[in-house]
C-alpha cells in the first residue's frame, strides 16, 4: 500500500490546512475549520485530481493509484484539535508542561519550542503505548 505524508497545520487565520509536500504528480491540499474538515477537503481534492487525470491523460499517476494510506504529521494546535478527547490539564501535568501554556499552544496564542514540541510528542507516544497495552 502506498503512503502519502500529509502535514496538518493551524494557520494564523484559525483555519486548518492539510497538504502533501511529497506528491509529484499533483498538489493535494485542503482547508477547514477543524482538522477533520481539512482532511476531508484534501481527500476530495485528491479525488478531483484523479478524475482530472482520467479525463485528460487517461492514466492516473502511480503514486495516486490503488489503495493509499495517509500518514499524518500534526503541529501542536492541530493534534489537540483533532484528538480533543485528551484532557489538556491532566496531560500537561503528566509531561511536565504548564497547563495554561499548553492551552496557549493549542489555541495558537503561543508556539512550542523544539524542546517543548518534543516533550509533547513523547508524551503522546507514551499515552498511545499505554492505551494500546490496556486490556478490558
Amino acid at each position: 500500500m502506498k503512503k502519502i505524508l500529509v502535514i496538518i497545520e493551524k494557520g494564523t487565520d484559525g483555519q486548518f490546512s492539510a497538504y502533501s509536500p511529497e506528491t509529484k504528480s499533483a498538489v493535494l491540499n485542503g482547508q477547514g475549520n477543524t482538522v477533520d474538515e481539512a482532511i476531508a477537503d484534501m481527500k476530495e481534492s485528491m479525488q478531483e485530481v484523479i478524475e482530472s487525470y482520467q479525463e485528460t491523460e487517461g492514466k492516473i499517476p502511480d503514486e495516486l493509484q490503488g489503495p493509499v494510506e495517509f500518514e499524518y504529521k500534526y503541529d501542536v494546535p492541530s493534534v489537540f484539535n483533532h484528538f480533543d478527547e485528551i484532557n489538556l490539564t491532566t496531560f500537561s501535568r503528566k509531561i511536565g508542561v504548564n497547563p495554561s501554556l499548553l492551552r496557549q499552544y493549542k489555541n495558537g496564542l503561543a508556539f512550542a519550542s523544539k524542546k517543548q514540541a518534543e516533550k509533547i510528542k513523547n508524551g503522546l507516544q507514551e499515552l498511545g503505548r499505554q492505551l494500546s497495552s490496556a486490556q478490558l
